[in-house]
């Protein structure tokens, strides 16, 4: 009995004293976890580039038709991106900032933008009212967005990128169920263009209603999107995406514009501007191998891309005008033909059907924080492309080394041949704070 009491006397002392032991190792403080009223971060990045110009290719010869001959160009670029959130009751304000210093043999320059900027106020839960600048990401595409009806646009070669908003005002309401319908968000905006405000999004004096129906139905994302008549033509599209298994998802979008203004190079090298309807579409997936490695794969119909024949007839314009202007012509077809460069025959993709491929894996060879990757855009048009390879190492904490050389190929008179460069490399330092 005495041996009995002792014992549990014991027990009795190790479990009053276990608490006071455990508290030392196992303590769980809430305020780490809890939102800060002010949080702030970005990055810093040093990026060179060494270009391989193509002086018989179009985009060159309007570029560079009052320059000296040049086979080669470096580019020297500093940049810096902040961003940060206050919040306080129901209250938050959101900023985000771009700052970069270019140089290289040509020019100098030094901008600072504001890319979001906008307040926003949640009175309860599912509903929100925001105000200001900001960047919307509508769609599911990787490299295109055709339903990125108020956005500007990604560059198919860098799609995670940051961009810049537009200034707008909208409200958002969202509701949750049990069942099939498991989510349902309704977005209802304005974008107004008049003056300064918002004026690349197109002809001034409107404020562009815009709305989107979100709905998480079966485990299918749904978009449902709408842009009324304004500074842009009317244009209504949906988007989804879905897990069809664990490592496989399918992703697509469909959109219908009418009346967008487009300019064209007629037969006689005017520079027109017709008005277009049209379809454009996306499909794509994205599969993640049992080796660490994710492939995704697109396809995109732009409907309102320029044909075979009217490319050519840009082609033909910008040689006319730098053969005119270096014998002494004057810049008579030069500046339609800059103007047409300018207002979208040479932006990232102008014509009509492309295919997009990127594979990166991680880690290979049990290289720690190593990633190679490789990127093919595909004009299948023309059958032009560009391809390109790129290696990360992220061994240093917010410390990232990237390393890109993008090679681009077709023969002559299509698309990636008409570059002003037929090869790029890209050495970047990104530090992250």
């Amino acid at each position: 009995m005495r041996k009995t009491r002792l014992a549990l006397l014991g027990t009795l002392i190790i479990t009053a004293a276990a608490p006071r032991a455990w508290s030392g190792e196992y303590d769980f403080d809430v305020g780490r976890f809890e939102k800060k009223p002010f949080e702030w971060g970005g990055y810093a990045e040093l990026k060179a580039e060494s270009f391989r110009l193509d002086p018989d290719a179009a985009g060159y010869l309007v570029n560079f038709a009052d320059r000296t001959d040049r086979g080669n160009l470096q580019r020297g670029t500093a940049t810096v991106e902040l961003d940060g959130r206050y919040r306080h009751g129901a209250t938050a304000f959101n900023l985000r900032t771009h700052t970069a210093v270019q140089h290289d043999a040509l020019q100098n320059s030094a901008r600072t933008r504001l890319y979001e900027g906008y307040g926003a106020y949640e009175p309860r839960t599912g509903l929100r009212f925001e105000a200001g600048k900001r960047a919307l990401r509508w769609g599911k595409g990787y490299a295109w967005n055709p339903v990125g009806f108020v956005e500007r646009p990604k560059d198919p070669n860098e799609p995670e990128l940051a961009r810049e908003g537009y200034v707008m005002a909208g409200i958002e309401a969202v509701r949750s169920f049990p069942g099939s319908l498991q989510t349902v968000s309704l977005s209802a905006l304005i974008v107004p263009v008049n003056g300064d405000i918002n004026e690349d999004f197109g002809s001034p004096g409107h404020v562009n209603p815009a709305a989107r129906l979100y709905l998480l139905y079966r485990d299918t994302d749904i978009d449902l999107m709408i842009l009324g008549r304004g500074s842009r033509g009317p244009r209504v599209g949906a988007d989804f995406s879905r897990n069809l298994l664990s490592n496989l998802e399918v992703h697509g979008e469909w959109a219908y514009v009418r009346d967008q203004p487009t300019a064209v190079v007629s037969a006689s090298g005017a520079l027109l501007s017709e008005r277009r309807s049209f379809h454009s579409y996306l499909f794509g997936i994205r599969y993640l191998t049992a080796g660490e490695t994710t492939w995704i794969a697109e396809y995109y119909h732009n409907g309102g891309g320029y044909s075979g024949a009217q490319m050519d007839a840009f082609y033909s314009l910008a040689r006319d005008a730098f053969d005119a202007y270096r014998s002494g012509g004057g810049t008579a077809l030069l500046q339609p033909a800059q103007a047409a460069a300018t207002r979208g025959y040479l932006r990232a993709n102008p014509m009509r059907d492309y295919l997009y491929l990127r594979a990166s894996n991680k880690e290979p060879f049990d290289i720690l924080y190593f990633t190679p990757s490789v990127t093919a855009i595909v004009n299948l048009g023309d059958h032009s492309w560009s391809l390109t390879p790129e290696l990360l190492y992220t061994r240093y904490r917010h410390l990232e080394l990237r390393a890109r050389l993008t090679l681009l190929h077709g023969a002559s008179a299509t698309e990636f041949a008409e570059k002003q460069n037929d090869a790029k490399l890209e050495l970047r330092v990104r530090y992250f704070f």
